[in-house]
């Protein structure tokens, strides 16, 4: 039996993940980059976007920085 590539995780879905595990709380994340705690709220439930001034604000919070996967 064929094994399944499974689909790599988009930067949205890690990104939630990321803030679930953090060490910060979603509102100390909220009030550190000045991004409305509802909407940051709603985008980690899947149920709303942020815009892409809220993602650098929340990246520069987290200290996230991309790396490109080398393909196998």
């Amino acid at each position: 039996m064929k094994k399944r590539k499974r689909k790599p995780e988009t930067l949205s879905e890690q990104l939630r993940k990321i803030i679930l595990g953090g060490d910060l709380s979603r509102y100390e994340i909220a009030k550190r980059s000045g991004v409305d705690a509802s909407q940051l709220h709603r985008f980690v439930r899947g149920t709303g976007r942020l815009t892409t001034a809220s993602l650098d604000k929340v990246g520069a919070v987290l200290g996230l920085q991309f790396t490109q996967r080398e393909e196998k």
